[in-house]
């Protein structure tokens, strides 16, 4: 029997199915959506499926999926569908189906503890504390002793805004890579090794866009491998996409790097080089920045972000020369802070880490002082943080080159004829078009 007839048997009446729950009933609806993604499943190409809430689109990707035996990627918008997925639906199809695949659980670098930030937030190196914060602290520091996974969703009722996660976890601007001491124990590596070794990989559309933006979270890696992806709440990947695939310059961004800068500088290069003052100036840029859009914080809305339309050289109700010398300012003191990053970063990994993260700070400073690409739009988020953001029109393209990727050149250097990838793409939500065509999403 073949793939689409097992499938499809699966979910009829004293089907497979049936015997996981008792309560089961066919549907319509949830046997047409299995079949068509066992049939996209069996001979590659991409499908658009529409799936109402209730129609159980959740095993109907997933049955098919795991019952061809290849490899699989699914994605999700949510860690908490992610989760649901990873500790309850799938372990529960395979063990029905008496499947001993090798499961994984993909997050983005933020979720996992790193042991490294830890020991530093210990010692005091980081920003001063709360006593909350402390306690919740000394919460990690013991579960850190016995958590196999140093993924944070193992502790409950942590809240995910605390100031304690930045402290404990890295960013791909802070991560110190193989440098790390910590590398050989780093969570987020072993997490990419045991990806790279499943069947079925768990991950959500954050890290995968992610990972088309900066190739760094262990996608890219993947991607190649399996043979089957399925893009769950699929209406929310231009949103996602967005996000990722632009350029982005925040005060969180500005004001981390003068934290590390100077910690770091008066660890390892004390006396080189005038770290207070070179600390100060880039602070001091980027408040002036932030005070050319005080007529947009003075609505009495406190930190709420407040999204600024940016059509012309400068956002909306923005003085001009104030903003684009600011801007300047802002460019100048990221660039003497490289420089003197530069002359001492043979001292330590770390340093010359920052010295590249000033060198992209300068990038960013300059890509927001020329025009706005013709396909890209801009915006400024007026609050805390705030945040210039300059991002793709739509997210069609990169995700176009990935499911129907350029046509490899032959011996004779013509391109062959452009055919879909035999890898099968699942693209599914409850709502996805109006019409029957779901034209708002295939036509993007």
């Amino acid at each position: 029997m073949n793939l689409v007839d097992t499938t499809v048997q699966a979910f009829t009446a004293g089907g497979l199915l049936s015997k996981m729950a008792l309560a089961y009933t066919p549907r319509q609806g949830q046997i047409d959506m299995a079949r068509a993604v066992a049939q996209t499943v069996q001979g590659g190409g991409a499908l658009v499926v529409e799936a109402g809430t209730g129609t159980g689109k959740t095993f109907a990707y997933l049955l098919p999926a795991l019952l061809s035996g290849k490899r699989v990627l699914v994605s999700t918008a949510t860690k908490t569908l992610q989760d649901q997925l990873h500790g309850r639906d799938i372990p529960a199809l395979a063990a029905l189906l008496n499947l001993p695949i090798r499961l994984a659980l993909l997050k983005g670098r933020s979720s996992y503890l790193c042991q490294e930030r830890v020991e530093s937030a210990r010692q005091g190196d980081g920003p001063p504390l709360d006593r909350g914060a402390l306690r919740l602290l000394a919460r990690i520091e013991r579960w850190a002793q016995s958590t196999k996974t140093g993924d944070l969703a193992e502790i409950s009722g942590m809240d995910e805004r605390s100031s304690v996660i930045p402290a404990v976890t890295s960013t791909r601007d802070n991560c110190l890579g193989s440098d790390c001491p910590k590398a050989k124990t780093c969570f987020v590596n072993l997490a990419r090794k045991e990806a790279l070794a499943a069947d079925v990989v768990v991950v959500n559309h954050h890290l995968f866009f992610a990972d088309m933006a900066v190739r760094e979270s262990g996608v890219a890696e993947l991607l190649p491998s399996v043979d089957v992806v399925v893009l769950d709440e699929a209406h929310s990947l231009n949103e996602t996409g967005i996000q990722f695939l632009g350029t982005v310059l925040s005060s969180h961004q500005v004001f981390d790097l003068v934290h590390d800068a100077l910690a770091a500088g008066l660890q390892h290069a004390r006396g080189l080089c005038e770290w207070h003052a070179l600390a100060a100036s880039l602070e001091n840029a980027m408040r002036d920045l932030r005070l050319t859009t005080a007529s947009h914080n003075s609505s009495g809305r406190g930190a709420r972000s407040i999204r600024v339309n940016w059509f012309g050289a400068v956002p909306d109700a923005v003085e001009s020369h104030a903003w684009h010398e600011a801007l300047a300012g802002l460019q100048t003191a990221a660039a003497e802070l490289h420089q003197g990053l530069q002359t001492v970063a043979q001292l330590s990994p770390e340093l010359a880490r920052l010295a590249d993260r000033a060198d992209e700070l300068v990038g960013r400073c300059i890509t927001f002082t020329e025009g706005c690409p013709r396909d890209a739009v801009r915006w400024l988020d007026a609050g805390n943080p705030m945040r210039l953001v300059q991002s793709p029109l739509d997210v069609a393209d990169s995700l176009r080159s990935r499911v129907w990727p350029p046509p490899a050149a032959t011996p004779s250097g013509e391109p062959t004829r452009s055919e879909p990838s035999r890898k099968a793409w699942v693209f599914t939500s409850a709502t996805l078009g109006d019409d029957e065509r779901l034209s708002w999403f295939t036509d993007a």
